[in-house]
């Protein structure tokens, strides 16, 4: 798909402090999700729900959804919004899929960690292992890679997002060793976020930003399980 322009078209949120806000990735994750079949009884399995405006946009297309996070914020800040949005979401707390290894799903949604971190950004200290995904940006990218296939019924789809920064086409190759079709299904350039901004001369020291660059391209990789 050519590059296009997302808007935050999704439902209103709370968010907790320290809980990842909803932002141009979960846009077009979202714009993603709404190009699929949903409907009731399509099993979604939402990982690192973060706020829940996945697992709420899912839940109103009529999907069965359960969302996991890491973060007791992140589960807490998604019940609240099911309850204010008048959804039933099964939310639990867990790394990735540990919690649901015993299901499969439809639908699998993923919005990883996935900014490259030197480092002194080890992913999983406070709010921002929310973005950090290692010095490459993939520590939890290539676990969810490698992971997917057990928790997708066949026909069942993954959607991830993630930073053109630590190489698509890693992705579509581990996704394609496991077995499953994936395909760049949504792509947009953004202006660098703060995060980004911060790391700049870092990111140009290891050739992950070339010089005078001031956007990065955000992906969609979709993969199914035929």
């Amino acid at each position: 798909m050519a590059d296009e322009l997302v808007e935050s078209s999704g439902p209103l949120l709370v968010t907790l402090p320290g809980v990842y806000a909803p932002q141009c990735d979960t846009w077009l994750l979202m714009a993603a999700l709404d190009r699929e079949n949903i409907g009731p009884g399509t099993a979604v399995l939402d990982i690192g729900t973060g706020s829940g405006a996945l697992a709420v946009r899912a839940a109103q297309l009529g999907g069965e959804v359960t969302a996991v996070d890491i973060a007791r914020r992140a589960v807490a800040t998604a019940r609240l919004n099911a309850i204010l949005h008048r959804r039933r979401i099964t939310v639990r707390r867990s790394d990735l899929t540990s919690a649901v290894r015993a299901h499969s799903y439809d639908l699998v949604l993923c919005n990883p960690p996935y900014v490259p971190a030197p480092a002194a950004g080890v992913p999983g200290h406070g709010a921002s292992r929310a973005w950090d995904g290692g010095a490459d940006g993939r520590s939890v990218v290539d676990r969810v890679c490698a992971g997917a296939p057990a928790v997708l019924r066949r026909g069942g789809v993954l959607l991830m997002v993630h930073s053109g920064l630590c190489d698509p086409g890693a992705t579509l190759k581990r996704l394609g060793l496991v077995g499953l079709e994936a395909t760049v299904s949504h792509r947009v350039r953004i202006p660098l976020g703060p995060v980004l901004l911060s790391r700049t001369r870092w990111l140009r020291e290891r050739h992950l930003l070339e010089n005078e660059e001031t956007t990065e391209e955000l992906v969609v990789i979709r993969a199914e399980r035929t």
